[in-house]
């Protein structure tokens, strides 16, 4: 499971699109192109559906799903019969809407688990014999770059270097951007680390018996992840001053909801929320310690995060001590917003 990583700007293709009809050049600004971004991720199953508008666009339909493609795949190497029936179900449901929606042109991608797997191949194949999506597995660099085309918008003001990180269910990437007053920022380097929310679990286990006994384990995964990203820390400048961080992935979106004490997820009080490092650390480490049962009675976390967030957790915290900004923005916002601003700019429609 060894590292990646890039010390140059990430290749601008965008890979291959399915399409359907289009329309010449010059008739593009005025066609009405509708839009399809899927993403396969090891612990999730996301679509959004969108139009072009004038300040970039107007999602008109979304999914998601927890299908737990990864589930087992550390110690098997394969992705299960059942992963695959659950991620096919929900891909069934995504192909109904694009082809309801009547989506002209989408890109469905597949990022760790797939990559990873044995017999990834053979479930793609599945995918579009079952439900005529093609899947496109995904390189760790092109998922980071799409992760910062999606949410870079969000960034706090500053002329600062940026790290913008994804948190996944198989792998974590993290980009650090110069933006330099540019629309879109430019990559100074990348990595991508094979530990995610559902892997990094999966290495230390689930069940422990006392508040100790969670901490401890909690500090060992810290360990696996600070491990993982010594070397990008050494690609990283040594001034630490007007530094920015922004993370994009479940793991933020959802301790930015438990600090916000919200009674149910909502994406407007969370999405572009800038909050202090201190306090994403101190939810951190309050959901360390509790029983799975404590977690699922969070109402913005219950039973499908419960025995994954303090994974997340100790990717975030070992996130921050290699790059300790004052201040966390939070982006629910990542791959599928990429894609769909790649699509639309590649058509000339958006900025």
């Amino acid at each position: 499971m060894a590292q990646q990583a890039a010390t140059a700007p990430l290749p601008p293709a965008m890979g291959p699109a399915q399409a359907q009809g289009g329309s010449p050049p010059e008739r593009r600004q005025q066609s009405r192109h509708t839009y399809g971004a899927l993403d396969l991720g090891t612990n999730n199953c996301r679509l959004l559906i969108a139009r072009p508008a004038q300040d970039g666009f107007v999602v008109i339909d979304a999914f998601s799903r927890v299908v737990r493609l990864g589930e087992g795949l550390a110690a098997s190497g394969r992705i299960s019969d059942a992963a695959m029936d659950r991620a096919v179900s929900a891909l069934s449901v995504c192909a109904e809407k694009l082809c309801r929606r009547r989506v002209t042109l989408s890109r469905s991608v597949a990022t760790e688990a797939c990559r990873r797997a044995a017999n990834g191949r053979h479930f793609v194949e599945r995918v579009k014999r079952e439900t005529g999506i093609a899947l496109e597995i995904i390189a760790p660099e092109e998922e980071a770059r799409l992760a910062m085309l999606g949410c870079h918008r969000l960034l706090e003001p500053g002329d600062g270097p940026a790290l913008i990180f994804d948190i996944g269910g198989g792998s974590t990437e993290l980009v650090l951007v110069d933006t330099d007053g540019e629309n879109t920022p430019r990559i100074k380097c990348w990595w991508s680390a094979p530990w995610g929310v559902v892997s990094l679990t999966e290495s230390e286990g689930r069940h422990f018996a006392d508040p100790d006994e969670r901490a401890a384990a909690f500090g060992r995964m810290k360990e696996r992840v600070r491990h993982a990203f010594r070397r990008f820390a050494e690609l990283l400048p040594a001034d630490k001053t007007n530094i920015r961080l922004m993370g994009t992935s479940g793991t933020v979106t959802t301790l930015a909801s438990v600090h916000l004490a919200l009674p149910a997820y909502d994406r407007r009080a969370v999405d572009g929320l800038q909050m202090p490092a201190s306090s994403m650390r101190a939810v951190s480490e309050m959901l360390s310690r509790m029983s799975p049962e404590e977690r699922s009675d969070l109402p913005c976390i219950g039973a499908d995060r419960s025995d994954l967030v303090v994974a997340g957790c100790a990717i975030l915290e070992a996130i921050m001590d290699i790059w300790p900004a004052e201040t966390l923005g939070v982006a629910d916002r990542g791959i599928r917003e990429g894609i769909l601003r790649s699509l639309m700019v590649r058509d000339g429609l958006v900025p």
